[in-house]
């Protein structure tokens, strides 16, 4: 295969997008690392990648530095290398501003944010010959509902270091970039209304194989003059006037 021995860390990846982005550098002959927090989930998509290319699952809790180290170490026991960091890990919860606890607030920041930076600096030691970051956002960075403090301060947070990470890494050949992906439906897509699909100047709901399809274009050497950008992949919905009639 094209990138045999090549290797991408995806966090998140036992499901939703994270498991499409997995499987789509398993096809592109990639070794995936599946980090995950749930371990029937990882192991579900390690298997799916094991049909098509070779990897490892690592049970891992995003929000724990120690966690993060440890699968950093056991990347550099397995590969010794690494070329790809998909920071894909999240969670969300909607609650209303008076509800939400701090504690709640710093475990979406833990999770979603301050990952991000741990995952990029730990996973940049093992780049040896450069390598590419990119940084799973949201449009909620860029446009809110009510009662989602705290994953909009993460998603925000994300694109900001984004750029500050691509200018940090420049010096050693590692490209930094950000997704932000808009209404990606991950489980019932045949379920959607016509009117959901109608909202989008594409007049479709995005499905989890659009953002893998746009990590893959990110990571793509060849493509290394994108860097510190963010990739809006909403299907137009945040260019859409919404009193357009």
């Amino acid at each position: 295969m094209e990138n045999q021995n090549k290797v991408v860390l995806v966090t998140g990846s036992g499901q939703g997008i994270g498991k499409a982005v997995a499987i789509g550098y398993a096809k592109e002959g990639y070794d995936v690392v599946v980090a995950e927090i749930n371990e029937e989930k990882g192991l579900k998509t390690l298997e799916e990648i094991k049909n098509i290319s070779n990897g490892i699952f690592v049970n891992t809790d995003v929000s724990k530095e120690e966690d993060i180290k440890s699968l950093m170490e056991n990347i550099k026991d397995t590969y010794g290398t690494l070329d790809i960091i998909i920071n894909n890990a999240g969670l969300s919860r909607k609650k209303p501003i008076f509800e939400l606890e701090v504690s709640e607030w710093d475990e979406i920041i833990n999770t979603n944010l301050r990952s991000v930076f741990i995952c990029s600096k730990e996973g940049a030691k093992l780049m040896k010959s450069g390598g590419s970051i990119v940084n799973i956002a949201s449009t909620r960075a860029i446009m809110s509902e009510s009662d989602s403090e705290a994953y909009a301060a993460t998603k925000g947070g994300i694109l900001a270091l984004t750029h500050a990470l691509a200018a940090s890494l420049s010096k050693y050949n590692i490209n930094v970039n950000a997704i932000s992906p808009g209404w990606i439906e991950t489980e019932n897509y045949e379920d959607l209304r016509e009117i959901d699909h109608d909202q989008h100047l594409s007049k479709r709901v995005g499905k989890p194989e659009d953002i893998a399809r746009a990590c893959i274009y990110l990571t793509n050497p060849e493509n290394n003059f994108v860097n510190g950008t963010n990739l809006v992949i909403d299907g137009g919905m945040t260019r859409k006037m919404i009193y357009e009639h």
